[in-house]
């Protein structure tokens, strides 16, 4: 079969390997697409050599069919659609409090261990979640992305009637608003990239640029002056950081979905004059991911949209020399059987 490694120095390598048997609690998969994700393109960058093990197969938004089944398996079958869900909480303990998706001992699939962007993947079950035979698999792909914002949504506590302002309108934060207004909210989407403010009106949100409006005054104007009841930073810069505690309303609620790799100011007077609220939110739960694939196998939300493009595996170097050059693009899908 066919597999990449990451080498380093923004360098990928498709290899030949043998097809391995799933092992005790494991399953193989027949990898049908695997999204490229940011954190894929940071590894690309160099930015994370000290946590990927290389030469590395890496990637973890992915979609698949089950090739084969190891000793002890008895949920799943050979034929089953399903996605991964990377998080491996195996080893947890009473400090982590239950919450075993950020368990302090957490491991990446994909990440700090071998990834989905390869032809046959040998995973244990654990991890695993079953989708419906009709699952069309290129949407599934973007279930793991989706489901990050379910998370988000769900964290934020938002309901149908309230307004939230989503800072930024990449892949997570056009995601983010779907699963906003799948709720019933009012959504207002704040970007300063203009093609992708473009993208946004064409999936049918209110979306503005900050730099050629005022977003504070904008937001006031559609909530009668009453602000977001939530925001959501996932632009993760410092002008989204200041203007987040001015879009909130009275006791609103920032989460904070963007990755902040190094501390910043924020103004915490706001907080005490308004009663905001801050919210973190790390990746997902089980149950997010069960939403997401409601949410998809439904298919009544422009998901199809989000994929800019479907490449072969083969050509995995220039895929992410191509994002590099392509900033503007939303979610760009490799084909693993080509």
């Amino acid at each position: 079969m066919k597999a990449t490694v990451y080498e380093g120095n923004k360098s990928f390598k498709v290899i030949e390997k043998e097809i391995e048997q799933p092992q005790k609690g494991e399953v193989r998969i027949k990898v049908a697409y695997v999204g490229v994700c940011g954190t894929d393109v940071h590894i690309y960058h160099g930015m994370m050599d000290k946590r990927v093990k290389m030469p590395e197969t890496i990637g973890h938004e992915m979609s698949g069919v089950i090739d084969a089944v190891g000793e002890g398996v008895s949920e799943y079958a050979v034929g089953d659609k399903v996605v991964v869900r990377p998080l491996d909480d195996r080893l947890v303990k009473p400090s982590d409090k239950g919450f075993n998706h950020i368990c302090e001992e957490l491991k990446f699939v994909g990440i700090d261990s071998e990834g989905a962007m390869q032809q046959y993947w040998n995973v244990p079950d654990f991890i695993l979640h079953k989708l419906k035979a009709e699952t069309d698999l290129k949407l599934a792909a973007l279930i793991e992305p989706l489901s990050v914002a379910t998370h988000d949504v769900r964290r934020s506590g938002l309901v149908k009637g309230e307004t939230a302002v989503v800072l930024g309108g990449g892949p997570i934060g056009l995601l983010v608003a779907m699963v906003a207004k799948e709720v019933g909210a009012q959504v207002i989407v704040s970007e300063v990239n203009p093609k992708r403010v473009a993208k946004a009106k064409e999936l049918g949100f209110d979306a503005v640029n900050p730099m050629d409006v005022d977003l504070v005054e904008y937001v006031k104007g559609k909530t009668e002056n009453r602000r977001a009841d939530v925001v959501f930073e996932v632009a993760g810069v410092q002008p989204t950081l200041d203007i987040m505690c001015e879009v909130a309303g009275i006791r609103g609620r920032i989460l904070m979905v963007a990755i902040h790799g190094e501390k910043k100011p924020v103004d915490l007077f706001k907080f005490f004059w308004k009663e905001l609220s801050l919210i973190g939110a790390r990746v997902y739960e089980k149950e997010d991911y069960e939403k997401s694939i409601q949410l998809i196998t439904a298919n009544e939300l422009p998901f199809e949209q989000m994929i800019t493009d479907v490449q072969p595996l083969t050509k995995i170097q220039q895929v992410f020399e191509n994002i590099d050059k392509n900033p503007d693009g939303m979610k760009v899908l490799m084909d693993c059987q080509l």
